[in-house]
Parts: C-alpha cells; structure tokens; sequence
C-alpha cells in the first residue's frame, strides 16, 4: 500500500492532466484522423482536421446524451457524426437539412426544386483514391450559399442519380464532397442530429503516407468554412 501511495503521490498530477485532457477532447474540442478520399477535394486522406464539439450542443463527456443544445448542424457544414450503420464515426458534408426536399440527377443536386449552381472549375484534376489514383473533374458548387468545391470521378460513377426525398425532422442528409467514392446517405441513410459529435472548422496539418508520412507543406491550418 505504501507502494501505491508512493506512486500515486508522483503521478496524481500525470494522471489528472491525462484525465482533463480526455474530458476536453471528448467534450470541448479534438482533432481527426481523415482515413479515406471520400471528402477529396476538400480533405485528403491524412488530414488532421480541428472538430469543435461544442459547435452544436454541450454533451456528457464520452456520450451522445446531451445536456444543453444551442444549434443545429446547416447546409454546408462538414460534421463528424456515428454512423447509424456501425457507430464508426465519419466525416462529410450536409447538404441538406429537415423539411428540405433533395434529388440528385447526373451528380447534380436539386433542393427544393432548384438545381444547386455550379461551375466546371478543372475538366481534368488527379486525384489520389484507395483503389488508384484517378482522372477527376472538380466542379464549384453554390449549396444554399455556402461555396465548395466537389469531385466527379467518370471512372467510378456508383450513385449518379436518386429520386427526391424529404429529409425527416431531426435528420440531415450527408454527402462526400468525393460524391462518386463516398459511403454517405446515399448508402447510410438519415443522419440523426443527435448522432453528430462535431463541427470540423480546419485543417490543423497533413501527413503523406505514400512519402513516409511526411508533413504535406501546402496544407497547414486551412479553413473549411467561410
């Protein structure tokens, strides 16, 4: 006992940093790993991206149970959320919310009747994906407002089109701005507001693992919302 009165004395203040610190990731603020190119061109795989937690509600550290709730994720908004799936969280952006009425035909998005503006940026942009490296078009899109930029991969069209639905109270609808190299709610469904864990605000850093994980210089601290 001794022993352990010893070692506790030494390390308390180890222990209770270490302790804080997981409280705050899972509460206040943290930082992602992005695993996939389902979010290109906006995040690439080995992003670092800053999630806020709090951008939406205060929840007990370490649960989804909320105890104060102050917004709502909007159009535009990159979320990280549970997949209603598996649980793994995720990271993609919300294209629509409730009450909103959504199609999408030849991997243009019409909400609430109107086709989503957008504009040809790059005819022709490579783009690293896990199956090889692909021949994309990146094209500018106006989603209520909100500016980004998506990528269209001819080579691996898998969901060009979906009949129009209306998006449940209480639910969003999620895409990849990757829209044909993406498990969104094309595959997934609804995303319950109650299952999304964060806001991501940037791009804190990057790693290249195809060059031993070295830091990539042109992707330090880039913003993700205007």
């Amino acid at each position: 006992m001794n022993k352990l009165h010893a070692l506790w004395r030494e390390y308390r203040g180890t222990f209770w940093f270490i302790s804080l610190m997981m409280v705050f990731r899972s509460a206040v603020a943290d930082w992602n790993y992005v695993p996939s190119s389902s979010m290109n061109p906006t995040l690439v795989a080995g992003d670092r991206v800053v999630v806020s937690k709090m951008a939406y509600s205060l929840r007990v550290p370490f649960t989804l149970l909320e105890l104060a709730r102050w917004d709502a994720p909007h159009a535009g908004d990159v979320i990280t959320f549970d997949s209603p799936k598996d649980d793994v969280n995720l990271i993609k952006r919300v294209v629509a919310v409730a009450g909103d009425v959504v199609a999408m035909h030849d991997n243009q998005l019409i909400i609430n009747g109107q086709a989503v503006p957008r504009t040809l940026l790059e005819p022709s942009h490579e783009l690293v994906t896990e199956a090889g490296r692909f021949d994309a078009e990146i094209w500018r899109e106006n989603l209520q407002g909100v500016v980004i930029d998506v990528a269209r991969l001819p080579l691996m069209n898998r969901s060009t089109d979906f009949a129009a639905v209306q998006v449940p109270k209480g639910q969003l609808l999620v895409l990849g701005d990757s829209r044909d190299n993406s498990n969104d709610s094309r595959f997934i469904g609804f995303i319950d507001v109650h299952r999304v864990t964060g806001k991501a605000l940037r791009v804190a850093l990057s790693h290249d693992s195809d060059h031993l994980y070295l830091p990539r210089a042109n992707r330090w601290w880039l913003a993700l919302h205007s």
